[in-house]
Formats: structure tokens, sequence, C-alpha cells
């Protein structure tokens, strides 16, 4: 048998009951034997400042570790004024310093999303992706996980309950699993 992979997940919210905190938990039930996911919570970060880049503050530090020590990331994002929110752009950005000591670089990389719009997050996503260039990740392209009208997918206690959403999170995270696997046979 294959050894497990570890997956990264990290919401880009702060708020304790966020649906994409839901979203992460979803998938940590759904995700296949051979991996499982550990979930960075990005409170504490302070806001990135390039004088301090060399010296980050312990959270950030332990972010990095985490980044670097998984196997793939797996961001679920909300979509804040039709972009990524801050608090997820603050911790990318501090991982990713100093120039040339990027703890994203080369991880294979999902994303998902939650939201009470209609569109589901698709705005902050493909923002996301953009950045995903520069950072040299490597992200699947399908399936697009977009969860709209939240507030009807999720159960009193945050659970997502909604079985497309389900569906759509378990083959995700199968690709994500393949395409992990992929990339570090290539690189062997």
């Amino acid at each position: 048998m294959e050894r497990t992979l570890t997956i990264l997940g990290i919401a880009g919210s702060l708020r304790r009951e966020s649906y994409n905190r839901g979203v992460l938990r979803a998938a940590q039930d759904l995700v296949p034997e051979d991996a499982r996911i550990e979930i960075f919570d990005l409170a504490g970060i302070p806001p990135f400042n390039q004088d301090e880049e060399k010296n980050p503050p312990v959270r950030v530090t332990e972010l990095k570790e985490r980044v670097r020590a998984a196997d793939a990331i797996l961001f679920s994002t909300p979509e804040y004024n039709y972009s990524v929110p801050g608090v997820l752009k603050n911790a990318i950005d501090w991982a990713s310093r100093p120039y040339g000591d990027s703890a994203w670089n080369e991880k294979p990389v999902a994303v998902m999303g939650a939201s009470v719009s209609v569109l589901g997050t698709a705005r902050a996503q493909y923002h996301l992706r953009q950045t995903f260039i520069f950072l040299n990740m490597h992200p699947i392209n399908g399936p697009e996980v977009m969860i709209s009208n939240a507030s009807e997918r999720f159960d009193e206690h945050g659970k997502l309950k909604d079985p497309k959403s389900r569906e759509l999170i378990r083959r995700m995270l199968q690709n994500l699993i393949q395409w992990t696997r992929r990339l570090e046979a290539g690189k062997n």
C-alpha cells in the first residue's frame, strides 16, 4: 500500500462558524483512506511586514513548517468584494517570503469555497488561482467546488448536508491525491 498523504487544509476565514471551515471538516470526512487532511487555522497571523520577513513571528514560522511538511494544499475560500479574503492573502504572502524561501513552491493544490451568494466564490477562486502561477504551485483543474447558497446546504450544526457538494468534494480530493502522486513519481 502507498504511504498516506497529508493534505493541509486552510480556510480563508477567521469566523468560527464559517461555511468554509465547515467545507474543510466535510473534506476530512470524505477524504480517501490513503490520505488525511490536517487543518491549519489562520488566527493569530499578524499583517505581513517585510521588515520582519527574515525574523517572522512564531505563528508564521508554524504555518511555513506545516505547509512544507504537507504533501498537498487544500484552500477553502470565501469571497470578499469579488476577491480573496485579506486574511488568506496575508498568510500566502507570509509563507512565500523572504524571496527565494517560499513554502508554497511546487506544492500540489486544490481550491474550493462556499458562499451565501449564487456564484459560490467563483471570482475569489479564480483570483487565488492567479497567485498559484507566481508561487509555482500545481493546481488541479476540476472538479470545481463552488458551493452557492451555503445557508441552504449546511444543517443547524454546521455540517455540509448537500449530497451534490459532498460528491464534488470527494471527486476533487481523489483528483488531488492522484495528481500529488503523479507529481511525486515525476521527481523520482
